[in-house]
């Protein structure tokens, strides 16, 4: 079949979790025999998506240059329209000029739109691509990120304009999901909390669950192990995301000195790109280092005694700690960190919900280096079973199988 996939940023290098997700479906769609073109927005001054490896998989690259919203036009929405800010954010002439022009030279079968950012383009496909089936690929049930997002930054008052962004993004988003759930011919979560969330808004809609995965083999062995100490603590991800900024604030407000006061030798790596403002105010403690990019988060993984996932708030999974449970990490998650992951509490990683007990079980695996080995051994052996992208791909040719246009191979 020919498949044109729609994205708001270049998946290469498959470092994020966007990246990430579509670098993995366009390698396995590519391996099964499918015709790939790729229509995406670019980074100024970043290298052509055609010069990357991503050629090896799509016949035809497209990208056009992405400009940035300003926060006049943002705060105009905000204001005076009912649009939630994610409806408009990767809105372009530019690139709805050059898919029209692809969809006038090529006839598509099934055309996915990579997170809701992309299906603005929604009205644009179906007048211009009558005969596709197009798939709403939801990173996150949206509405559902933001009400989380509002539930808890309203507790803190010096949080409470981002709160009420988040609640009128969330209303607003309510609306906006519904409706593109509707008019989407398949619509694929990346887990079944997800689907859930999903399905709330269109129950007369059977939400596909196509996880979230890696190449697993990737993080067997590391490239160079780093010197990091005996009791490093690892988070990783994009500093910029709310979720991710407030997971380390809260971890190093609460949990981080009660660590320390069992042992004092601990120290949290936070590695990740972009680091917000906000993390200024744990910059200079002397046992948090923010590392900003990197190219390679494997020896960081490899080098730690345990991976932390204190997140607050959040929807979809969290590639990361698909990342962390491939290489072997012993891991501490709360549950949202956990969401959408088949992990079992006290199998293959600890699930704390609370200072104490977050704080506990960081200090309990720190002392017990065959606990820790335990916990990451399973945690590979799961990713291995259910998150390679080889386990995964069949999820999604079962969604196409479902729209009638393809029947998945009998093993």
């Amino acid at each position: 079949m020919r498949i044109l996939f729609l994205t708001s940023q270049v998946p290469y290098p498959p470092h994020g979790g966007g990246a990430l997700r579509v670098y993995g479906l366009l390698h396995g769609l590519h391996k099964a025999g499918h015709q790939l073109d790729l229509l995406t927005f670019r980074e100024p001054n970043a290298p052509l998506p055609e010069q990357t490896p991503l050629a090896a998989f799509c016949q035809q690259i497209l990208s056009v240059p992405y400009t940035p919203r300003s926060a006049r036009q943002r705060l105009r929405d905000l204001l005076f329209t009912r649009h939630a800010d994610l409806a408009r954010r990767f809105e372009s002439a530019e690139y709805a000029a050059v898919l029209r022009n692809r969809l006038e030279a090529v006839r598509y079968d099934i055309i996915h739109m990579q997170s809701l950012e992309m299906t603005a383009y929604l009205p644009l496909l179906r007048a211009a691509a009558p005969q596709a089936r197009l798939i709403y690929d939801a990173y996150n049930a949206e509405y559902d990120l933001q009400r989380s997002i509002f539930a808890v930054d309203r507790q803190q008052l010096a949080r409470l304009p981002q709160a009420l962004y988040s609640f009128v993004q969330w209303r607003r988003l309510l609306r906006f999901e519904r409706h593109i759930c509707r008019e989407s011919d398949a619509v694929i979560a990346v887990s079944e909390a997800d689907a859930s969330a999903l399905g709330r808004l269109v129950p007369e809609k059977q939400i596909a669950v196509v996880p979230n995965g890696i190449f697993t083999a990737d993080y067997t062995q590391p490239s160079q192990r780093l010197n990091l100490g005996e009791a490093a603590l690892l988070f990783t991800g994009t500093m910029n995301y709310r979720p991710n900024v407030d997971a380390v604030l809260w971890f190093v407000k609460h949990v981080l000195d009660r660590v320390r006061q069992a042992v004092p030798s601990a120290r949290l790596f936070i590695v990740g790109n972009k680091p917000h403002p906000r993390l200024d105010a744990i910059r200079q403690r002397p046992d948090v280092e923010i590392t900003g990019f990197v190219q390679d988060v494997t020896p960081f993984l490899h080098s730690a005694a345990i991976y932390i996932a204190p997140l607050r708030m959040g929807s979809g999974t969290r590639l990361k700690l698909l990342q962390a449970m491939a290489v072997g990490c012993a891991i501490v998650s709360t549950s949202v960190g956990a969401q959408g992951i088949a992990l079992q509490n006290g199998r293959e990683a600890i699930i704390a919900d609370d200072v104490l007990s977050f704080a506990q079980a960081i200090i309990g695996l720190l002392g017990d280096p065959e606990r820790r080995a335990a916990l990451g051994a399973a945690a590979r052996q799961l990713a291995q079973a259910r998150y390679d992208w080889s386990v995964i791909l069949p999820c999604l040719l079962k969604v196409y199988e479902r729209l009638g246009l393809e029947r998945t191979p009998v093993s």
